[in-house]
């Protein structure tokens, strides 16, 4: 399998050596990839559950939901913008 690039952008600091959300781009597929909590089973319920007009109702194979802090809130900021400023580059 080949690698996939990675930049890194951050990790929660507040896990310690336990759990790590941690956010990277993929620059190459233009991607923001993010690794988190996995969601409880009633949490994927209800995001399962939630009605969006024009799409299926359900968490689609090849998808799930997770869970990062909210104090990463700024490390995702940072991943939109560097993945932002990627993709405009690659189509230069």
């Amino acid at each position: 399998m080949a690698e996939t690039p990675l930049r890194f952008i951050g990790i929660d600091p507040n896990t310690g050596q336990e759990g790590s959300p941690t956010i990277w781009i993929d620059e190459t597929n233009q991607e923001i990839v993010l690794q988190g909590w996995e969601a409880s089973p009633d949490l994927a319920e209800q995001c399962a559950a939630w009605y969006v007009p024009g799409h299926a109702v359900g968490i689609p194979d090849g998808e799930t939901v997770i869970r990062i802090p909210a104090r990463m809130a700024p490390m995702l900021r940072e991943a939109c913008d560097v993945a932002e400023r990627t993709a405009a580059a690659q189509l230069r």
